[in-house]
């Protein structure tokens, strides 16, 4: 099958995105994690792969989420530290080392493993998925998803303050200052026993004194980011949404009709929140997609040829991207 004229089209699909794009930040509310927002978008999404795009099959799904705790695993985090810091100064190096190990844990799993540990603690809300499928012509042998997440991001000031490398640097070394005061509670404990703080030896009071240093990089991350405020997200990450979308469009103008390979839109909402759409939906169809050879390509932040990359896995090495695809 031929497609030259979707390549010489090219233009005017780069086009029909930026104008979509445009009109979705412009007109339509802000669309963070679990928002009316994000449902507005998914549901105007879904009319546009139903009417302009030639999708038999298209439909809006909701799930439950409590996207605070994504960001809000910090505020217990850097509590804990505090206390710990405390404890250590003046009641036992064994609390301390305590509230600094759950600290982390509670980093590691809500953070570092997407878990809904402290999902508990912060306010239920409703977020949305679409799922469109356009038919193909005879028997379907293949099938095909172009994915990517409506949501918006949360603004992170300290990454607009010092930039990247700045913003990704205050993480690190305040998780380095609550690494120096685990090993203090340690050696502390194994120097005094579990009853008393440490502080008592000369050496390892000096040494928590100078671990203070780390004190303002722990209050700066409780302004990592601010819940307050929502980017508008063109590039992240409706340029990704629009990457399936205008492809769908560009076959249906051009009245191409692929042979025995479905081609589809997922949009999978609140990936700012932990991948919450992409887990609720690889939940609600599980084995529904098994019949046939199905391949997914997620596209995230489609916005300079130079920074375009593919990843063989996602970002905190979690899931494994299949060789074949």
């Amino acid at each position: 099958m031929k497609l030259d004229k979707l390549i010489a089209n090219k233009q005017k699909s780069a086009q029909y995105m930026i104008d979509e794009i445009t009109h979705i930040c412009k007109d339509m509310p802000k669309r963070d994690p679990g928002s009316e927002g994000e449902k507005i978008a998914c549901e105007y999404m879904a009319e546009v792969l139903k009417n302009d795009c030639g999708c038999e099959k298209v439909s809006v799904e909701s799930f439950e989420e409590h996207p605070g705790s994504f960001f809000g695993w910090i505020y217990f985090t850097f509590t804990f530290i505090f206390l710990a810091m405390l404890s250590l100064f003046f009641f036992s190096n064994l609390l301390s080392a305590i509230l600094i190990a759950a600290g982390f844990a509670i980093a590691f799993i809500q953070f570092g493993t997407y878990k809904k540990l402290m999902d508990p603690f912060f306010k239920k809300k409703i977020g949305h998925n679409v799922t469109a499928i356009k038919s193909c012509t005879g028997e379907v042998k293949r099938r095909v998803f172009f994915n990517g997440h409506p949501d918006a991001a949360w603004e992170w000031p300290v990454n607009y303050a010092l930039g990247g490398v700045g913003f990704e640097g205050h993480a690190i070394i305040s998780a380095v200052g609550a690494l120096y005061y685990l090993i203090l509670s340690v050696i502390g404990i194994a120097k005094y026993g579990l009853s008393v703080n440490g502080l008592q030896d000369g050496t390892l009071k000096t040494c928590a004194l100078w671990g203070l240093l780390f004190v303002p990089f722990f209050i700066g991350m409780y302004f990592m980011w601010n819940k307050k405020r929502v980017v508008d997200g063109a590039n992240d990450n409706l340029s990704g949404c629009y990457m399936g979308i205008a492809l769908l469009k560009a076959l249906k103008d051009e009245g191409i009709d692929l042979e025995n390979t479905e081609v589809g839109v997922i949009l999978t909402g609140s990936e700012e929140a932990g991948l919450r759409g992409a887990k609720a939906w690889c939940e609600q169809h599980k084995g529904e997609f098994q019949d046939v050879p199905t391949f997914i390509f997620s596209y995230d932040t489609i916005h300079d040829p130079k920074y375009l990359m593919t990843n063989y896995r996602d970002l905190n090495a979690t899931v494994k991207a299949d060789k074949d695809v």
